[in-house]
């Protein structure tokens, strides 16, 4: 099943209403928010139906509880730390690490994106992200963009704690989120463009740690809630740092992530401030 937040023609909803996605049409269900949705056991009564193009999707979690961002493909994980004279650590291979993300500053498919104050290098982030739902358990799967300021990044990684303001400026989540009954993010191509153009191609299948054992260290010692986010982190070759080239987002680009089974996830990089 699809589902996606959507906002109805003539209305201008910032969170939007729940709905099913069937063809080219979109169900209202009966819920507040898609997490709502979830914890009611995935079942709702269904209200006006709608033309998919006639309405405006939103964030399909527009505030989640958390965001945790897993690290979780050993391609870019060795490109990245390699481009720091690292090499990749043992215990990455044992443990599912993570950092977490702002849940206050998401953003929906085709929203524009702020571009970040102090940044020259700019850089999408192509990833797969599951949402958390009833008694702590995956529900479904929407396509991430862990949008980074690499020059910020790279001297805050210096300091050795991990990303901040590098980081949490935005993340983008959407179009919509397909239920594990249809998707279980284990496998499906995984490609990104900006300006229509392809820049980066990989595959869901080559995470090194499964979304069972990402959910059960994600809950250890605390407890996942519906709307948690939990991040695949970058496939190989997913972003502009791992490929090397410098051609770092500028205003206007337009950046599409597409993941097979999910669909494609359309922003544009805002004015520079």
């Amino acid at each position: 099943m699809k589902l996606c937040m959507f906002s109805p023609p003539d209305h201008d909803l910032e969170r939007g209403w729940p709905g099913r996605i069937e063809g080219e049409r979109v169900i209202q269900l009966a819920a507040q928010t898609l997490q709502s949705f979830f914890t009611g056991g995935g079942q709702a009564r269904e209200h006006a139906e709608y033309a998919l193009a006639e309405v405006s999707l939103r964030p399909p979690i527009l505030h989640p509880p958390s965001i945790r961002d897993f690290y979780a493909f050993e391609q870019h994980v060795r490109a990245a730390r390699a481009s720091r004279g690292l090499d990749v650590p043992p215990e990455w291979y044992e443990i599912p690490v993570f950092y977490f993300s702002n849940p206050a500053a998401v953003y929906g498919p085709y929203e524009e994106i702020p571009y970040p104050e102090g940044t020259e290098e700019l850089d999408y982030e192509l990833e797969l992200a599951a949402v958390i739902g009833a008694e702590g358990r995956i529900a479904g799967f929407t396509v991430m963009n862990d949008w980074s300021a690499r020059d910020l990044q790279r001297a805050e990684m210096k300091v050795g704690l991990g990303p901040s303001k590098g980081k949490d400026f935005a993340t983008s989540l959407g179009p919509v989120v397909v239920t594990t009954d249809e998707f279980d993010g284990s496998a499906g191509t995984m490609v990104a463009r900006v300006n229509g153009e392809e820049r980066s191609r990989g595959s869901a299948a080559d995470m090194q740690h499964s979304w069972r054992a990402i959910s059960d260290h994600a809950a250890q010692n605390t407890r996942l809630l519906p709307g948690d986010i939990l991040g695949s982190g970058t496939v190989g070759t997913g972003c502009i740092l791992e490929l090397g080239d410098g051609r770092w987002l500028q205003p206007g680009d337009v950046v599409e992530l597409e993941i097979e089974g999910i669909g494609v996830l359309r922003n544009t990089v805002g004015p520079r401030p």
